[in-house]
């Protein structure tokens, strides 16, 4: 891993890049195909990028069925603790209607209601992610989401990932299918034949999806637009070389954009951590993924005061950042920008992926300074109420008569005037 030493070189590897952009013209392609043949272009498209000739588009009950003797003993129970636990947390984010009567004569309120469609993307190949089915479906639920729709790009032989199928079914997933990439997208948000369209897409993707979602919004809501995933390691003299160079492979192993960088006090830990990196490198399953991040993405600034490391923290607003210094507490108020943090040494990134409860779909690319992790709070909507009694009316009457004339809408001022049984003027 590159080790930075000068602040040059720490603001060339801050800056992200983005290959958004870069897909438009192919994805607004695929869009308008989905638009105009539906069905008919989902499945050709599937047979032109994934290599598979589709007879039906939505996941059967007997292919649910079947998924569940795929999944061994130690997955399902796993999946069910998992759902548990992200159940619990989420549960806390739930928001109820409310109603007040701040003076008499008057009743205002904010109904809470859920949407009433939503779609999940879930991404394939190079792994599954069943992981991601609990934590984008169970808040959708938890919401009170009536019809919730799961799309995934089909294996080769055009089943689906029996762990996503399982984890699908125990959130309550609705409708399931088989279609990925750019397409299953565009078939959220217009809608085919057998697809009808949704009111919100969330999950992550690729580049392809991550344009898509962008394109289609205003069409119908998004979470957000997912940029590759990453982690920022802020360590100190008796943080253990192993633990942080174990979580830098770890999101590195993503894929090869994923960004895996480290914050440490000095030049000789920063070898120490490089050469652990490299020695465990070695001994990982996906050593071509996680080289090639390593080598594109991978970083370790030498930081010489806590002051200088928040700064840093603050600027680059990690998706996930672990505080494994040695009192990771003392200066969290100060940490203004991040997706999500993992205090200490036994809270790794790796536990928040799948077992602790906050969701696991975060703000990347920087927007954490203004955006927040999954939630329930995203699968609702909110609709303000107002009632006013005619004395209520009448005591503001003025006020509004005189905005209205500020801002020249002589209608607004006469809607006030007619219910006193004044003469326009």
């Amino acid at each position: 891993m590159e080790i930075i030493t000068t602040r040059e070189q720490l603001k060339q590897r801050m800056a992200r890049k983005s290959s958004v952009s870069s897909v438009e013209p192919a994805v607004r392609s695929i869009l308008d195909e989905v638009k105009q043949f539906k069905d008919a272009a989902l499945l050709d498209l599937t047979e032109r990028f994934d290599g598979v000739q589709l007879q039906t588009l939505r996941v059967s009950e007997q292919e649910i069925e079947d998924a569940y003797q795929k999944v061994s003993s130690p997955l399902l129970q796993a999946l069910r603790d998992a759902r548990g636990r992200i159940q619990l947390f989420h549960e806390q984010q739930k928001e109820e209607s409310w109603r007040i009567e701040p003076e008499e004569g008057v009743y205002l309120g904010q109904q809470v209601r859920p949407l009433s469609s939503a779609g999940i993307y879930i991404p394939g190949g190079k792994a599954s992610y069943p992981s991601t089915v609990l934590m984008n479906a169970l808040p959708a639920k938890i919401a009170g989401v009536k019809r919730l729709v799961l799309t995934t790009p089909p294996l080769p032989d055009g089943t689906v990932n029996a762990a996503v199928l399982v984890a699908a079914d125990l959130c309550g997933v609705d409708e399931i299918y088989k279609v990925g990439g750019a397409q299953a997208i565009a078939a959220l948000a217009y809608g085919t034949e057998t697809i009808l369209p949704v009111h919100k897409i969330t999950g992550p993707g690729n580049a392809y999806v991550a344009c898509a979602k962008k394109l289609v919004f205003g069409h119908v809501s998004i979470d957000m637009i997912a940029g590759p995933s990453e982690v920022c390691i802020w360590a100190d003299e008796q943080s253990n070389p192993a633990f942080v160079a174990a979580d830098l492979l770890a999101q590195s192993e993503h894929d090869e954009d994923a960004v895996a960088c480290c914050l440490v006090p000095s030049v000789e830990y920063a070898e120490a951590l490089s050469k652990e990196v490299y020695r465990q490198l070695e001994l990982m399953e996906r050593k071509g993924i996680v080289e090639q991040s390593i080598q594109a993405n991978g970083w370790i600034a030498v930081v010489e005061t806590e002051d200088a490391a928040i700064e840093i923290i603050n600027e680059l607003a990690p998706e996930h950042l672990e505080i494994l210094t040695a009192d990771p507490e003392s200066r969290l108020d100060d940490i203004h920008h991040a997706g999500a943090i993992f205090l200490g040494p036994f809270s790794p990134e790796a536990l928040g992926d799948y077992m602790a409860g906050p969701n696991h779909t975060l703000p990347t690319s920087g927007t954490a300074k203004f955006s927040s992790p999954l939630g329930v709070y995203d699968f609702v909507k909110k609709t303000s109420i107002i009632r006013y009694s005619e004395e209520a009316l009448g005591h503001v009457s003025a006020h509004i008569i005189e905005l209205a004339k500020t801002e020249r809408l002589q209608g607004h001022a006469q809607a006030i005037r007619v219910r006193a049984g004044e003469e326009s003027r």
